[in-house]
């Protein structure tokens, strides 16, 4: 009897407290429901101006579409009339610092001289850092530059009647046969746009350090690739005799006179702090390299020996001097060479001494310290 009384009083609690807790769960039930239907409007609201934006942003790419195509229709005509000529808007993105100071000695064709070092310097207004993650992956890059040195440039600003450039161009293999310039490899070209292949060594920031260059210092550089192997060496790829000639642009043997050494070791001290090379042999390994190949002019190479003058310098004075020897020079990281070639062919390195612009060039360089750890790692 006392625990039906018990059972009955607990029951009679329990049935209390459901009554007194209906209104609380009917109110939250209510708040929940009021937060769900805002939640609801919201998202339509969003759905809404998302749709909006998705349209906004449609009907301007279809209006930058249509004007676009509106100019090129315009310039187009005008080119047809010869009005004007079609141009885009192209800047240069990097520059290079090369160890080449001057186009002479500069290699005809990359990697021809494996220590040829320039670093490749982006411009960080129009290139971010970021732009470059990734390209450490690869081994060589495509450079595409400006030929700013041609000393017909300014024929690009005339018309094309009175601009005169040239259909052919003499090919140093041919000894100053001509071919059609689209059959070369000439910086001398209607647009004057080269192409070129370097190996990369390493990136920092935002520049490139680079080997096996052919490009002279200051060159403006208007984007770079990355070299893919399965798609950009074609194994039938077919090229005519004369490129295949490559012993006429050889010599017979490098060496150097017994003072180069010293001449050497006392004008290092003036690039020490501003060169791609970690040391004075390094340097001799790279003007080795260079003067490996015969970087001469057809009229220089054709130029008869025994009626040859002194091309720079003053050698009064010098008891040992031959007025029938040509000494040639060659400007390497802002440094002289002189040397000289016999008539069978051996180059004779005598000696070097600084360049006559080698305090300017050394400013704000890039330097073998902040790449020695990639170098030789």
């Amino acid at each position: 009897m006392v625990t039906c009384i018990a059972s009955s009083k607990w029951f009679l609690i329990a049935i209390t407290f459901i009554i007194a807790t209906i209104p609380v769960l009917i109110a939250v039930c209510w708040l929940v429901g009021k937060k769900l239907r805002e939640v609801k409007s919201k998202l339509r609201e969003l759905e809404t101006s998302l749709k909006g934006s998705i349209s906004k942003y449609a009907a301007e790419r279809q209006g930058r579409i249509r004007a676009q195509q509106a100019l090129r229709k315009t310039l187009q005509q005008k080119t047809d009339n010869n009005l004007a000529p079609t141009s885009y808007p192209m800047v240069p993105i990097a520059t290079v610092q090369s160890c080449f100071s001057s186009r002479n000695g500069t290699p005809r064709q990359p990697l021809l001289v494996p220590l040829a070092r320039a670093c490749l310097i982006f411009d960080p207004s129009r290139v971010p850092p970021a732009s470059l993650e990734g390209l450490e992956e690869y081994s060589h890059i495509w450079i595409i530059y400006v030929f700013h040195l041609n000393t017909d440039l300014e024929k690009l600003w005339l018309e094309p009647s009175r601009s005169k450039v040239k259909a052919k161009v003499r090919v140093p293999r041919l000894k100053g046969g001509k071919k059609g310039v689209f059959a070369t490899r000439s910086p001398h070209r209607p647009c004057p746009i080269g192409l070129t292949v370097a190996k990369i060594e390493a990136v920092q920031g935002h520049m490139i350090l680079l080997s096996g260059v052919d490009l002279v210092d200051g060159t403006p550089v208007l984007d770079v690739k990355p070299y893919l192997p399965y798609c950009d060496s074609i194994k039938e790829s077919a090229v005519p005799d004369w490129v295949k000639a490559d012993s006429s642009l050889t010599v017979a043997s490098v060496t150097f006179d017994e003072g180069f050494h010293h001449s050497l070791e006392k004008c290092w001290q003036l690039v020490e702090k501003s060169t791609l090379y970690a040391s004075p042999s390094e340097m001799k390994g790279l003007i080795e390299q260079v003067l490996a190949w015969d970087i001469r002019s057809p009229v220089q190479r054709n130029r008869p020996h025994t009626s040859t003058t002194i091309e720079v310098g003053n050698c009064e004075g010098d008891e040992s001097f031959d007025p029938t020897i040509t000494i040639y020079h060659l400007v390497l990281e802002s440094l002289d060479i002189s040397y000289r070639i016999d008539s069978e062919g051996n180059v004779i390195v005598d000696s070097v001494a600084p360049g006559p612009s080698i305090e300017k060039s050394n400013r704000s360089r890039c330097n073998y310290t902040m790449w020695k750890d990639e170098l030789y790692h």
